[in-house]
């Protein structure tokens, strides 16, 4: 069983086998949590990130689909990308989200990763509602058929931690 650690902090700043990155669909970089990986990570996470895109992913990442670039700079061996769905009050995307989380739990376990960092996917300018995204992360965590030993939700503030803390209780 995947045991589940929660942080409030700084997603950049953790030790692990991968950082999860919530990207969008381009890859090249953004705001928020993307941003930040990419300027702590440095210009290595974004040549991968190219590469990607030149090779197989031209149009770029998939809504709800992950995939694996070098950490750069970060304390980490791999950053993990997926790219959330943004919430509509009118069309139900619950089950994109959690793709988000499975998919980049499989892609970080076919790498070898027993460590995995996650922050709150499309939470942030996705505009998902803080609670319902932390059931379903959490849900689908648990839910998981993973390798990975341990995810970390890293939470940027109170509110994350609390909305966290409360699907786990």
């Amino acid at each position: 069983m995947t045991a589940i650690e929660l942080v409030q902090g700084d997603i950049t700043r953790e030790s692990v086998d991968a950082i999860v990155n919530a990207a969008n669909s381009s890859l090249l970089g953004g705001g928020g949590v993307d941003g930040a990986i990419h300027r702590r990570g440095g210009p290595a996470i974004l040549e991968d990130c190219r590469r990607l895109r030149a090779a197989h992913l031209g149009k770029g990442l998939p809504t709800g689909r992950a995939v694996a670039t070098t950490a750069g700079e970060l304390d980490a061996r791999w950053v993990v990308h997926t790219v959330g769905p943004v919430f509509s009050a009118t069309e139900d995307r619950s089950g994109i989200l959690a793709s988000c989380y499975r998919e980049s739990l499989r892609v970080a376990g076919e790498l070898g990763a027993r460590t995995v960092a996650f922050p709150a996917i499309s939470t942030g300018v996705y505009g998902w509602p803080m609670d319902d995204g932390a059931r379903i992360a959490v849900e689908t965590v648990r839910a998981a058929d993973t390798t990975v030993e341990e995810v970390r939700f890293v939470l940027f503030d109170e509110r994350a931690y609390e909305a966290f803390a409360a699907q786990l209780r």
